[in-house]
């Protein structure tokens, strides 16, 4: 995805007499590399003779943060839409006994079916070229998101109280190809933003934590303007899908932009050899091995995060019924609003403090293994699960304070993870370190849901 100017043309920034190509693919274009901007420069004489155009406000960095609130927008809406699947679609009062397991761990479902296709194309979009060049992965992983989601929206029209069980398996089904889509998606722009300068990675991981909170806050809004399950689903589903029209729109503009251009232009010239032809060849292990000690910060932070959200903190339940917040709101409020709210706050603080610097990163990130147990003792109420370990946790304030700390602690470490990693390599293979970043953090939240499958046992020791 890049941007490049024909040599028997003018640029259309000079001379205002032709358009630029809305294309922003380098690769599709299948010039020889003397074609690049810049073109008769050495990278030297083009960085002493050429001051670096800066992000006119912020354009490239917003573009960024709406495709980052896009690569999660997918998990957020199923996993915020709890309520919808569980209390109405498959409903034990539906009078089939199957649907009560369905119901019971509806989230590890969606969890297992979501990660496993986003984990397995993740990784394989670091060494194949799944869809083709980067516009056409991001293109397709995009269009087929959309007619997932359209898809979800008629099985939400549909009454599918007599069936169940194929509700449940169109819906897996859908969740699984939704997130084969999002794998490459979301992989391909980590390793946009790997490019450029530091922030910029800081900026997709700040739209993914939007991302959650967005979800949060449409779906407590649907619910309380529409009265039925079935009609604020609907709309609920249709904003996902303008949010990823957004992102497939946006993402055509960033050719037109200088700064972005001079970046991509720079990380052409930096990734391939001297004769101008032949591509350079990847050394992936030692890519891995040098990012290493951030790859493992960020897949910790996840597992830890995933362990217990949402599946885990979604069943704690209030001790006391005098609590402030009422039990219809409880969950909303104390798990989905209060998670996504302050990881996007840890995301965002990112922008003005990084602190600890690489080397001391992973005493934080271990750190946060305590939050395991410490769910483990609140009021966590697992449905079909009669608890016997005894509750140490019965403060509803104490358990929110967790929750705050755990929440804002997975937006900043993570977010310090994923802008460190590209920098602990040479620049030619940023986006490579950028991609494993992104593979690791998938991994992390797949190794958290399967973990999450054992709380409930943990429980009735």
């Amino acid at each position: 995805m890049s941007y490049y100017v024909n040599k028997e043309e003018k640029s259309p920034f000079l001379s205002g007499q032709k358009p630029v190509s809305l294309t922003p693919s380098w690769e599709a274009q299948k010039l020889p590399n003397d074609q690049l901007n810049f073109k008769g420069l050495t990278m030297a004489k083009a960085q002493m003779s050429l001051t670096p155009p800066k992000d006119k406000f912020k354009l490239v960095f917003l573009i960024f943060l709406l495709h980052g609130l896009g690569t999660l927008m997918p998990w957020n809406m199923f996993i915020t839409a709890k309520s919808y699947f569980v209390d109405f679609k498959l409903a034990s009062t539906n009078d089939t006994s199957s649907s009560i397991s369905y119901d019971g761990y509806f989230l590890q479902y969606l969890g297992f079916a979501s990660q496993i296709p986003n984990l397995i194309f993740n990784w394989l979009n670091i060494f194949v070229q799944l869809g083709g060049d980067l516009t056409k992965r991001i293109v397709y992983s995009i269009l087929l998101e959309l007619i997932i989601f359209t898809i979800t929206i008629i099985l939400a029209i549909l009454d599918s109280s007599v069936w169940p069980d194929v509700f449940f398996w169109i819906t897996m089904l859908s969740v699984i190809l939704l997130n084969m889509a999002n794998g490459i998606y979301q992989n391909t722009i980590y390793g946009m933003a790997a490019t450029l300068p530091v922030e910029y990675t800081g900026a997709v991981v700040l739209g993914a934590n939007i991302s959650g909170l967005f979800a949060t806050i449409v779906s407590i809004c649907s619910s309380f303007v529409f009265s039925s399950y079935r009609t604020s689903a609907i709309y609920y589903f249709i904003t996902a899908m303008l949010v990823l029209l957004m992102c497939f729109d946006t993402y055509f503009a960033l050719p037109l932009n200088k700064f972005y251009r001079y970046h991509e232009t720079i990380r052409r010239k930096e990734n391939v050899r001297t004769d101008q032809r032949v591509p350079v060849k990847i050394p992936y292990g030692s890519v891995f091995f040098q990012a290493f000690p951030q790859l493992f910060n960020i897949f910790f932070v996840f597992f830890v995060t995933l362990a217990v959200f949402p599946a885990v903190h979604s069943d704690i339940r209030p001790n006391h019924n005098d609590f402030f917040i009422p039990d219809q709101l409880f969950t909303s409020i104390t798990c989905f609003l209060t998670f996504n709210l302050f990881a996007m706050l840890g995301s965002l603080a990112t922008s003005w403090v990084q602190w600890p610097k690489p080397k001391y990163l992973w005493i934080p990130v271990s750190m946060r293994g305590a939050f395991l147990p410490l769910f483990l003792f609140c009021n966590y109420l697992p449905k079909g699960v009669q608890r016997t370990l005894p509750i140490l946790i019965t403060n509803e304030w104490i358990y929110w304070i967790i929750a705050v700390v755990m929440s804002f602690s997975s937006g900043y470490l993570s977010s310090l993870g994923m802008m460190y990693a590209p920098k602990t390599v040479s620049p030619k293979y940023q986006t490579t370190a950028g991609m494993f970043a992104a593979a690791m953090l998938i991994t992390g939240i797949f190794s958290g849901i399967l973990f999450s499958f054992l709380f409930p046992y943990f429980v009735i020791f």
